[in-house]
């Protein structure tokens, strides 16, 4: 039901004029119409929403309003003035700041140079490192970030990037702030900090752009909201005046009834992987096995070594000891290569980086790891890897104006179904999935989940790695709960509860709960910067 009342107060500024228009924006690109004619207003001081699927047209209005692209037709204004940046640049001159959902940060740099890149302080000509560290320490704090402003930036978690993303606007002069999914990889305590930060910054005057996947962050933050769908504009509408059930409803153009597909109880195969004392860079033995059929969860806090794991039995990182059977017979996996060549398949929990080649075509991707199939004699047969690629467009329902679409023009969601499409057509039985939905939206959630969950009933073992426990709770038949390093415990489906879930994934901390195996730290979690992106339920979730 719609809430009776908005519980936050109006700010001074809601009724002035909009700091920010959009009017009758058109973008388009070979085959897609990213933009028909939409128009958005922003006030100032308000937090205002934007949301959609993935492909809705979001991204592209956010790179326009940025200076990334130009549109095609319509007509923008900043505080009733002709609007039209040429440059990301030009748009930070006049105040309007953007955290893209792809971060935008140099590796090779040190945290403080990243955040005042464009203006170091200096002294007798050189980088006054004393300056530079003080006031980036003063950045740091202000976002909760625990990092010493000398640490490369190469050396950071995404978390941990996506809160000095933010950093990095809070001294710039700023009218508009834009936010593209901020809170994709942090932890409660880190979004809350980020509120109280847009809070702050919009009592001054701030217009905020917030763009997310998570309905409740947006009750919770935003004055207005507006929903896209198919690149058009759908409602602007406050809060109050609605409810998730209707935005997704707005969103997807459709009711999506349950959250995720039906859990069907099946009986497990034969057992197809197996861990024993396998140690990651960093951790502790961890065992455990996986059945065919079987969808097991991995659950904990960011640094619990749940990805490390993931990333030691592909032979992307080599692990430290341990032995790894693959239908009951002993393998070494030194690298990704002999672990395709295993059976084994890792869809990694940064698609664009380390999953894709963006500027590759969509039957490109999809054949990466199948060569042999599409080639002889060393030369690419151009039919058969279309034909290939069309056959996993058609079975995985990736939306694309064509096989030879660059990937990187694509939604998340489709882009996480091609990966997915690779990993199929190189015959992996073993999937292990990092962070299978982060960025991606309701209605491609489910499709994904879809997906997992039939993979399972054909017969593949999946190892599911996710921050969001209502996801694992949703489609995984067991969890197994990472921490400190090590393995803490398992959780059958039939014992599900986030609270007990939860109580494992701390206990590395803690020194408490079964197979902890840790020595008592008198009470200490993890600071804010390492702390857990795993989200527990919340209202409306279902299990």
């Amino acid at each position: 039901m719609p809430r009776s009342a908005d519980p936050r107060p109006r700010g001074p500024y809601a009724e002035h004029a909009p700091v920010f228009e959009a009017r009758g924006i058109t973008r388009s690109f070979p085959g897609v119409i990213a933009l028909a004619g939409v128009d958005l207003a922003l006030r100032p001081g308000e937090v205002h929403a934007l949301l959609g699927e993935n492909g809705a047209g979001k991204s592209t209005l956010v790179r326009i309003l940025g200076g990334v692209q130009s549109p095609d037709g319509g007509a923008m204004f900043l505080e009733g003035r002709p609007y039209a940046p040429t440059c990301t640049a030009d748009a930070m001159r006049t105040g309007v700041q953007v955290v893209h959902q792809e971060l935008n940060l140099l590796p090779n740099l040190t945290v403080a140079e990243n955040l005042f890149f464009q203006r170091l302080p200096r002294r007798f000509g050189l980088v006054d490192r004393r300056s530079l560290h003080r006031r980036a320490g003063e950045l740091l704090e202000e976002v909760g970030l625990d990092v010493a402003p000398g640490t490369p930036v190469e050396r950071l978690g995404i978390a941990q990037m996506q809160l000095l993303e933010i950093a990095r606007t809070l001294w710039q002069d700023c009218r508009v702030l834009v936010l593209d999914e901020p809170t994709a990889t942090l932890t409660p305590r880190e979004t809350e900090r980020l509120f109280t930060l847009l809070r702050r910054l919009t009592a001054r005057g701030t217009a905020v752009l917030f763009i997310s996947h998570h309905l409740e962050e947006v009750f919770e933050i935003s004055d207005r909201l507006t929903v896209f769908r198919g690149g058009r504009h759908v409602t602007t509408r406050e809060p109050a005046d609605t409810d998730t059930a209707e935005v997704i409803r707005l969103m997807v153009g459709r009711d999506m009834g349950a959250a995720y597909p039906p859990h069907v109880p099946r009986e497990p195969g034969p057992e197809l992987l197996r861990a024993e004392g396998l140690t990651a860079p960093g951790g502790r033995p961890v065992s455990f096995a996986l059945r065919a059929g079987e969808v097991v969860g991995v659950a904990g806090l960011v640094g619990s070594g749940r990805t490390e794991t993931v990333r030691a039995l592909f032979g992307a990182d080599r692990a430290v000891d341990g032995r790894l059977l693959l239908r009951g017979k002993e393998v070494r996996v030194r690298s990704p290569r002999d672990a395709v060549r295993h059976g084994l398949g890792l869809l990694t929990e940064d698609r664009k980086e380390q999953g894709l080649v963006l500027d590759m075509s969509l039957a490109a991707n999809v054949t990466l790891t199948a060569t042999g199939k599409v080639s002889r004699g060393g030369l690419l047969r151009r039919g058969e890897e279309d034909r290939l690629a069309r056959e996993a467009v058609d079975s995985l329902s990736v939306r694309t104006p064509g096989i030879r679409t660059p990937v990187r023009t694509l939604s998340g969601g489709n882009q996480q179904k091609v990966v997915l499409a690779r990993w199929l057509l190189a015959g992996a039985d073993v999937l292990m999935v990092d962070e299978p939905t982060r960025g991606i939206d309701v209605g491609a959630r489910y499709e994904i989940h879809q997906q997992l969950v039939d993979l399972a009933a054909a017969g593949r073992a999946l190892l599911v790695v996710s921050s969001d426990l209502p996801e694992l709770m949703g489609i995984c038949d067991r969890i197994l709960v990472f921490s400190r390093g090590g393995l803490a415990g398992e959780v059958a489906r039939a014992d599900f509860d986030s609270s007990r879930i939860l109580a494992l994934a701390y206990s590395g901390y803690t020194g408490t709960g079964a197979g902890s195996g840790s020595t008592p730290t008198s009470g200490q979690l993890p600071s804010p910067a390492t702390e857990s992106t795993l989200r527990p339920l919340q209202k409306g979730d279902t299990p």
